[in-house]
């Protein structure tokens, strides 16, 4: 296995320099580009730990039963911002190695940069688009038809007939030119009249262009109904592979840009499959046919018409990457653009609250800019270069005119030859301007399906063993020496042992930060920790199916979300199946059956998005009955009381009371009152646990607990 290693550019006075961080055999070797080279063993160390400051950050190593001050910390390197992510994956590994003996190969999935080039990759996406192999990106897609491909190959089959019958009218056009309006001597009359004859060929031409029109238009319907299915498919896949990410997965793209991949984009892929693809086998008949037939009418004139194509699409080529990148910037502004309004709108009441209206427009205008202004630079780029290589490929018309024309003049070559000749030429022109702007459509194309491969490509970074294990929760939860850390720099929570007996209400108390809500994030499994393991019933929770996990686990959050529907749905949302007695049940439990018969529809009022219709107290006692119905074994208070009224309150704590009853309840609560009813209080502290124990016994020990339980007296009394 590959040392461990990490790249640092400051030197330990803040000069810059270009050094290197490698650990093995328990020594931290610090190198220099001139050549200095420092070792630090592991011996009497606790951990290496990463501190940011200002525009730089600093790497030192923490001495057994050093002081928290840091003064007797071993500086080994400063850096800057750049590298601080690869310093902090170092650091998780060599902590790691220390506390068990294990050496793990550094992750690169928070690196953000590619592991090919090097290039930093573009925010919101974890896929280089400079690495990607393009012949893979449409492959792949073309897996996707794979089910619809019968009626793809249909749908094309209509399209190269009615291809076929349009290029048949040029010779009809030549026959009536030839043989009847300017006639050369000699030359064969089908017809003993010359207006039978036009007659007799332009109805065949008009019918063969009729029989071309349907079979066209049959082709077109069938690939749309197909495109549509498609679409529908791709954006169901991809929506899916979302639902199922881990939280960790999906706080790393915004909401504006996971919706743009879902809609957008595939979109995008749909109209390059359903629209050019469809195409691309009728253009390429057209030329086909159309080059042969040049071929065969003059063949010194089509080689001096095909002559300049070749050079026009090697032009082209030479455009690829700088399209592709403005592509790329165009498909960022667009993503910032529609993240931005998605925040808007969902936050709309806080906007007006605040009357932030001029400045959110302000804020939305300016991307809004942003993107016209690189999609119009996108196009004046296209509408110049475009023009240019167009006109150079079908540079052959002008010759044609002049050495056709004076061909004609001189007898070796009929009337009807130069229009047939000319008319196939601009059907070969029409395959090759399309195709010259096929570029421009790939790099869109390209750009949308990379980022939609870059979901359905994510690992699951919570998975579900491969033989779970069953779950009859009798509510004992157990934490294990449990670390965790949303970023692997910043340990959010480290040695976490704490045990819960069923049936038992414990509350969790600390400052703002301290990692209260991470700990009940980890007790639902929304992520994993990073050492240690969580336990129900003697059970590591990796080793429970997800789905079974969390329909034991009943959570009232803080924030009462509430879907777009009426009273009786939102409640109903824990169970599908329950009956409505269950569901009135539940309502009068959590004291919500009064005020919602009071609404206009009682029930089946529509709470509208978010619950924006109701108080806050009223949208709680939603949640509270949701989580009755649901009945779990354990249950999570997340601040379920805060910023209520006196009256509202008591209404919820006694919904809470019944709701708690032998049941295992972890409860967060900055007001501490509120936890006077549980059996252990928890302290956390700067993601540790500090104290454990009752109200009587934590205050007499007059620590962090007593220090916050006068802080909140003190406040009362100046609110008084």
């Amino acid at each position: 296995m590959k040392a461990p290693y990490a790249k640092f550019d400051l030197t330990p006075d803040g000069a810059l320099c270009d050094g290197t961080l490698t650990f093995g055999d328990d020594i931290f070797t610090v190198s220099y580009e001139n050549g200095g080279v420092s070792r630090f063993p592991l011996n009497g160390i606790s951990q290496a730990r990463q501190f940011t400051d200002i525009g730089c950050g600093r790497l030192e190593l923490v001495p057994e039963n050093a002081p928290d001050d840091g003064s007797e910390n071993i500086l080994l390197c400063r850096f800057s911002m750049s590298h601080v992510i690869q310093i902090g994956e170092l650091c998780k590994v060599v902590n790691h190695y220390i506390k068990s003996g294990e050496l793990l190969e550094i992750s690169d999935s928070e690196m953000h940069v590619c592991s090919i080039c090097g290039r930093h990759l573009i925010e919101g996406i974890d896929v280089c688009l400079f690495c990607v192999k393009k012949g893979y990106v449409f492959s792949r897609a073309l897996g996707f038809f794979k089910k619809y491909l019968p009626v793809v190959i249909f749908s094309c089959i209509l399209m190269v007939l009615s291809n076929l019958l349009t290029a048949v009218m040029p010779i009809f056009n030549q026959k009536i030119l030839d043989n009847y309006i300017s006639p050369a001597p000699g030359t064969t009359v089908f017809f003993d009249s010359q207006f039978k004859g036009i007659a007799i060929l332009a109805f065949l031409m008009g019918l063969t262009f009729s029989l071309s029109r349907v079979l066209s238009i049959f082709s077109g319907r069938i690939s749309n109904r197909i495109g549509s299915k498609f679409s529908n498919d791709l954006r169901i896949m991809v929506y899916d592979k979302i639902q199922r990410q881990s939280l960790s997965s999906i706080s790393k793209k915004t909401s504006g840009n996971l919706i743009k991949r879902i809609t957008k984009d595939t979109e995008v892929v749909k109209e390059f499959f359903n629209e050019q693809g469809r195409y691309l086998v009728s253009q390429i008949v057209i030329l086909a046919v159309s080059l042969s037939m040049l071929l065969r009418t003059n063949a010194k004139l089509a080689l001096l018409v095909i002559f300049p194509v070749p050079i026009g699409f090697f032009a082209i080529k030479s455009f690829w990457s700088v399209i592709r990148l403005r592509y790329e910037k165009q498909w960022r502004a667009d993503s910032r653009a529609t993240s931005i309004l998605h925040d808007i709108i969902r936050g709309i009441r806080v906007v007006k609250s605040f009357g932030n209206e001029e400045r959110e427009i302000n804020k939305f205008s300016s991307a809004s800019r942003s993107l016209a202004k690189i999609s119009a630079s996108n196009e004046k780029f296209w509408a110049l270069t475009f023009p240019l290589v167009g006109n150079f490929i079908t540079i052959g018309e002008f010759l044609i005119l002049f050495f056709g024309g004076r061909m004609v003049l001189k007898g070796t070559l009929t009337l009807g030859e130069l229009v047939l000749f000319n008319t196939y030429l601009a059907f070969l022109y029409t395959p090759l301007r399309w195709m010259s702007t096929l570029p421009r459509r790939i790099a869109n194309a390209s750009t949308s399906l990379v980022k939609l491969y870059e979901i359905l490509d994510e690992e699951f970074t919570l998975k579900d063993t491969p033989l779970p294990k069953s779950l009859n929760a009798g509510g004992a939860v157990e934490f294990k020496n449990v670390e965790f850390g949303y970023k692997s720099y910043e340990p959010v929570l480290t040695d976490i042992n704490l045990k819960i007996n069923p049936g038992e209400m414990i509350g969790l108390v600390g400052h703002s930060g301290a990692g209260k809500s991470t700990l009940i994030n980890l007790c639902m499994r929304l992520y994993d920790p990073s050492l240690g393991s969580i336990t129900i019933d003697g059970t590591d929770i990796r080793d429970i199916e997800q789905s079974e996990l969390r329909n034991n686990i009943g959570v009232v959050f803080q924030e009462t979300y509430l879907f777009s529907g009426s009273v009786w749905d939102n409640i109903a949302y824990a169970r599908h199946d329950a009956s409505a007695e269950e569901i009135l049940a539940a309502a009068k439990a959590a004291n919500a059956h009064e005020f919602v018969m009071k609404l206009p529809d009682g029930y089946d009022t529509a709470v509208g998005e978010n619950g924006h219709s109701l108080s806050g107290g009223e949208r709680q006692r939603i949640a509270i009955a949701r989580a009755i119905l649901k009945n779990p074994k354990i249950l999570i208070l997340d601040e379920a009381t805060s910023s209520l009224d006196p009256e509202t309150e008591g209404k919820i704590q006694e919904a809470i009371a019944r709701l708690t009853e032998n049941r295992t309840t972890i409860a967060i609560a900055h007001r501490l009152s509120t936890l006077k009813n549980a059996d252990k209080l928890v302290v956390i502290e700067k993601g540790k646990i500090a104290e454990i124990g009752s109200h009587k016994e934590l205050m007499k020990l007059k620590g962090i607990y007593y220090d916050l339980v006068m802080a909140q007296r003190q406040t009362a009394k100046l609110k008084k």
